[in-house]
């Protein structure tokens, strides 16, 4: 059985080289080869001894997902529905803007949370991405889109706000974020590296300690009653633990400030009241909201909140000296803006069944 390479970070790779009888700068040579140059042909790596190379021919692959479908919008965002075995497929989302190059990631196929406005929980969940599945989505992307004319990949900065919850993966998650920033590998700073979470207190301490990146949080509600109903993991982790988890994070944050996301919801969550809400529940925490429209889909059973309605919505937090933004909607006319990730997942929880059981 051969290893794929794209399961190891560093220190993995390291110790799977002494395994073979190899020494370790063999594991850096390597590891540059893969991530810095895109490389899979271990023929091509030319700085390794024949041998060595004729060894990971017989010993070793480099596999990434395998692309189903591509799609790109007319704002330019790109799609790309990636096979990851047994039924299921996820998606993975590149964004470019003028000063940078955002790839959206996905870490789970499907999602085991549930939350009442994101289309990827409707469809259930089956089970968490390997490593090589989670940076073979930006190790593979890289090489679809090319380097520019200097030599540079496009993609300057990761989000892991694709299907799945990412704390919830956490070894795998950590392992591939360990690429993201190696300077063997990627190099990214830990400020273009965001991981997203639904707010899994335990996991975002371990996350502190391990490998701390820039942090968004997704919020959505100013109580625990309606975060209850949107966000069911608020019932585990209600937003007094979840404040304070916040606060203890940015003790070791690369950013001084946590990025609280808020899907505005009309009649449901947009209030200048709730706006006033939020301002008390963040009051002893830094941070910054990013307001993002509705992004509906089939069956949703929400609305968008409409422009005037979040403009207020911002003016209120604003003028609590919370800098607060909106985000454009990217991608939306090829289902790929956020909450609107359906992928293919072959459902283990039968929450699609119970749902269709329901409707009859």
């Amino acid at each position: 059985m051969t290893e794929n390479l794209l399961n190891f970070d560093a220190e993995q790779m390291t110790a799977w080289f002494a395994e073979q009888g190899e020494k370790p700068f063999r594991a850096k040579q390597v590891l540059r080869w893969l991530h810095k140059a895109g490389e899979s042909d271990f023929n091509a790596m030319s700085d390794l001894a024949m041998s060595l190379r004729s060894k990971l021919k017989l010993t070793a692959c480099v596999k990434s997902p395998q692309v189903m479908r591509e799609e790109t919008a007319t704002d330019g965002t790109q799609k790309w529905l990636l096979d990851v075995g047994t039924g299921n497929a996820v998606e993975t989302v590149f964004i470019p803007e003028t000063d940078r190059g955002t790839l959206c990631v996905s870490t789970q196929a499907g999602c085991a949370l549930d939350c009442a406005f994101c289309s990827t929980g409707k469809q259930g969940f089956n089970r968490n991405l390997s490593v090589a599945e989670i940076i073979g989505q930006l190790w593979w992307a890289n090489r679809e889109l090319g380097k520019n004319q200097e030599g540079i990949w496009p993609i300057t900065n990761v989000v892991l706000m694709g299907m799945g919850e990412p704390l919830l993966n956490f070894d795998n998650t950590v392992h591939a974020l360990r690429l993201m920033l190696d300077d063997n590998a990627y190099g990214l700073s830990r400020r273009r590296v965001t991981v997203s979470t639904s707010g899994i207190v335990p996991a975002m301490d371990r996350l502190r300690d391990e490998c701390p990146v820039a942090l968004a949080v997704s919020l959505h509600a100013p109580n625990d009653a309606l975060r209850n109903v949107l966000v069911p993991v608020n019932q585990k982790y209600p937003l007094k633990e979840l404040m304070a988890a916040c606060g203890r994070y940015l003790e070791k944050a690369p950013r001084d400030f946590v990025t609280f996301e808020y899907v505005m919801l009309a009649g449901i969550n947009d209030s200048v009241q709730q706006a006033r809400e939020l301002i008390a529940l963040v009051r002893e925490v830094p941070c910054k909201f990013n307001l993002i429209p509705f992004n509906p889909f089939p069956q949703a059973p929400y609305q968008r909140s409409d422009m005037q309605t979040v403009m207020r919505f911002r003016d209120v937090l604003m003028q609590a000296d919370i800098v607060t933004t909106i985000r454009k909607v990217r991608g939306d006319d090829i289902a790929a803006a956020c909450g609107q990730l359906a992928g293919k997942v072959q459902d283990k929880t039968k929450r699609t069944h119970r749902l269709t059981e329901v409707a009859q």
